[in-house]
């Protein structure tokens, strides 16, 4: 068998689907597979695929990735003698020899969809498409796999749900005392419930005491929005953006921070949460989609679409020391239960199922 791993959407930071791809593929050298990727990964051959088929081309990037998908990846396939393709995004060739692993981390844009949005039609049209072709599906969570099936029509038998982990070296408990912020970490779109976040934080009958931190890209969208909230409800001196945050300073500010709150209201997997457990730092999330599949008992689990909710958490958190120390070891303990060892070997006994 001759598997080829197409990794044309990395990037070589570790952010987001990259996180994924990038540990993923090392656990699955014992398969000896080909890469395509558009810089080179230790311990493997490649062929190179080019640079701007990534996310920081957008739009533009995923246009000429699909493309590429559909009219070159199908010839290093076949030059290669490939027996079976495994994507880390739901991408593949349309209507060709090529036999095909797709992993599906979320279908969030079918949750919230937007007329003519581009992400609404890529997951409403092609997406199901290459699912409908594909020898088997990979999801990262039970809540993506039901997805899949109510979306896109797949019978449950094609799809096996694998959870993601964390890199456990770099997020860990460091044993540092709690300072006065909450934290939010990811992304500032809509669907992660930042606004109600914020709403309830100023609810908190003592806030003035406490600060909100904010952790994440800055969306020219949605950022200018959290600004005017921030304003109208005077929180200018209690939240804090924080930008872009080193990879490798996360796990001091998830260490020493109240609780992550983290209220999305849909998610495929759910890093931060995990991240934020293995660090010893208690959860406030939502009860939606996998966010319970990831944190088990170990979060404070609130309806990401009521106030009061997200602040009595908070409230409850911040005050009851007791609680406080609970989350802590019962995060650690469901943490440990996460590895990239673990979700490789479930992936490569996908692959060698299929090969």
């Amino acid at each position: 068998m001759t598997i080829l791993v197409n990794l044309s959407p990395v990037l070589p930071q570790p952010t987001g689907i990259s996180t994924y791809s990038l540990n993923i593929v090392k656990e699955l050298r014992s398969l000896k597979p080909e890469v395509v990727s558009s810089f080179a990964i230790e311990g493997y051959a490649f062929h190179r695929s080019p640079p701007d088929l990534t996310a920081e081309y957008g739009l533009k990037g995923h246009l000429k990735r699909l493309l590429w998908t559909q009219f070159q990846l199908p010839k290093v396939y076949q030059k290669l003698g490939s027996t079976l393709l495994f994507s880390v995004l739901p991408e593949a060739p349309l209507g060709t020899m090529c036999r095909s692993i797709v992993m599906v981390h979320d279908l969030i844009p079918l949750h919230f969809p937007k007329r003519f949005s581009p992400a609404t039609l890529y997951n409403r049209h092609y997406i199901p498409q290459v699912l409908k072709q594909a020898q088997h599906i990979i999801c990262n969570s039970q809540a993506t796999a039901q997805d899949v099936v109510q979306f896109c029509g797949i019978p449950a038998s094609r799809i096996t749900p694998i959870p993601l982990a964390y890199d456990a070296q770099n997020f860990r408990f460091l044993a540092l005392p709690t300072r006065n912020y909450f934290l939010y970490l990811g992304r500032f779109a809509p669907y992660k419930n930042v606004q109600r976040a914020i709403a309830a934080f100023a609810t908190l009958p003592n806030y003035v005491d406490y600060e909100f931190w904010l952790a994440g890209p800055i969306d020219h969208r949605q950022t200018p929005l959290l600004h005017a909230q921030i304003e109208a409800l005077k929180l200018t001196k209690q939240v804090k953006f924080l930008a872009y945050v080193a990879y490798d300073a996360l796990p001091k500010l998830l260490n020493q921070a109240i609780a992550l709150v983290f209220p999305s209201l849909w998610e495929g997997f759910g890093l931060p949460a995990l991240e934020a457990m293995a660090c010893g730092t208690p959860v406030i999330t939502s009860h939606l989609s996998s966010l319970p599949e990831v944190t088990g008992d170990a979060a404070l689990l609130i309806d990401p679409y009521c106030v009061e909710a997200i602040a009595h958490a908070m409230q409850a958190v911040a005050t009851d020391t007791r609680l406080r120390s609970d989350r802590r070891s019962a995060g650690l303990t469901r943490a440990s239960q996460f590895s990239w060892a673990k979700t490789g070997q479930a992936t490569a006994a996908i692959l060698q199922r299929f090969s």
